[in-house]
């Protein structure tokens, strides 16, 4: 495996992931949520600090344990291959999956709001778009990581383009008001989908054996890719409240739609659909990216699933593993299709695994620090053991919190997440016939 990405290309990454449509989604429902526009974009400030805290000890691990299994390989260190296991089938059948799906629902939406193809029509367009990002990864690395870093630069052309347009274009609206005085709990549930809107900067760990200078790359990586992602968060909340006034975006149906129909006019919404589909694009394909190297790790690991484990040389890539990605991420959009909820039915099937996973991950970093004290960490995270205990008290917390706000999607996901049980079984077998 070459070391072919740059710090650019692994930002790029980061960015494209986190700064995809959650953006467009939740401001709405955090301002509603909130008391004052003071406390609406110190939500946004604090879902940086946080995810800041998580990348700190991210960056230990990942400068100590550079492997492309990522969070699967520093399982398999800290608490064993059967754990390890189980959380990269959850990440092929789950977690990455559907958030591929996700992404392509809203792809699909907004497509279908330029030409319709009829009642599936967001199906269609969205498995269109995981079937063309999937094959420009296998044709190669390369391929992958300039188409992402041209979409990760649209992308934050387009968000400029509101900030500008917002400062530029438009009377500010008074920001004094407050929605309303929501409760204790009402904040709560606010820093939810803050948090949720900051996710997936965590993917960075599984370009690591793949990044020059693995030590001060990663940490740089990390840290400049969180704090640009801050500030994209908190200018374009400023801009929605400077345009709007919280409460009319506390009450905004599609925020982006409304501000942008405010600054340009009739032609706002079909720009802002073109913004909403770059984005969507450019978060599938760096999620494409970083699931394929999970399912490699897991066929280089258990016999049963070796054809995942072929990693092709001449493309930089792991085929089999993208292809079977690919066609699990469809299937999961026919589910989506089915249950009439697309994107909400993703967002429920993914969340209780994914924080559950993220807490075990991050209590990876003390469990090792006792295991391998030997091991060499050219980063290590500051205010240990603090800091790494108190982003895992984040995890439980978001953990809980996804369970009590999702529906029937989470059940469906952690009845798969289960499903895994057997095949771990056979595999365990499989892997003592080998022996």
């Amino acid at each position: 495996m070459k070391k072919t990405l740059s710090v650019i290309d692994a930002v790029a990454l980061i960015v494209g992931i986190v700064v995809g449509v959650g953006i467009f989604k939740t401001p709405s429902i955090v301002a509603a949520n909130t008391s004052s526009v003071v406390v609406f974009l110190l939500t946004w400030v604090l879902g940086g600090v946080i995810s800041f805290v998580g990348a700190l000890c991210y960056a230990e691990l990942a400068t100590a344990y550079p492997h492309p299994g990522g969070e699967y390989h520093y399982l398999t260190r800290a608490f064993g291959p059967k754990l390890a296991f189980l959380f990269a089938w959850s990440r092929m059948t789950v977690i990455q999956t559907g958030s591929i799906a996700m992404l392509s629902f809203v792809l699909g939406d907004y497509l279908s709001r330029i030409f319709s193809l009829g009642s599936y029509s967001p199906s269609v367009y969205g498995a269109t778009g995981i079937i063309i990002l999937t094959v420009i990864n296998v044709i190669g690395i390369r391929e992958g990581k300039n188409a992402q870093n041209i979409l990760t630069a649209a992308k934050i052309l387009g968000m400029l383009f509101i900030v500008t347009g917002g400062i530029l274009f438009s009377n500010p609206h008074s920001i004094s008001a407050a929605p309303s005085h929501p409760t204790t709990q009402a904040f709560g549930l606010a820093m939810i989908f803050v948090l949720l809107t900051y996710g997936g900067w965590n993917e960075a760990a599984y370009i690591s054996a793949e990044l020059k200078g693995v030590g001060r790359g990663m940490v740089h990586s990390l840290l400049w890719g969180i704090i640009l992602i801050t500030a994209i968060y908190v200018f374009v909340n400023w801009v929605y409240i400077r345009v709007l006034g919280i409460t009319s975006v506390g009450g905004s149906d599609a925020v982006a739609f409304d501000v942008m129909s405010r600054i340009a006019g009739p032609y706002g919404a079909a720009m802002t659909t073109v913004l909403i589909a770059i984005s969507a694009l450019g978060a599938m394909n760096a999620t494409i990216i970083t699931g394929a190297r999970t399912n490699y790790a897991l066929g280089a690991e258990f016999p049963l699933f070796r054809f995942l484990g072929a990693w092709n040389e001449g493309s930089g890539a792991p085929v089999n593993a993208l292809i079977i990605q690919g066609i699990i991420s469809i299937l999961l959009v026919v589910l989506g299709s089915i249950t009439m909820k697309g994107f909400v039915t993703m967002v429920e099937y993914t969340a209780p695994i994914f924080w559950f996973f993220f807490f075990l991950a991050t209590l990876s970093i003390i469990v090792l620090r006792r295991k391998e004290p030997q091991t060499k960490r050219p980063f290590v995270v500051p205010g240990y053991p603090v800091t790494p205990l108190l982003f895992c008290a984040i995890c439980i917390y978001m953990l809980i919190s996804s369970i009590q706000y999702t529906g029937v999607g989470a059940l469906t996901g952690v009845g798969v997440f289960l499903a895994g049980i057997p095949f771990l079984v056979f595999s365990k077998r499989q892997s003592n016939k080998a022996r």
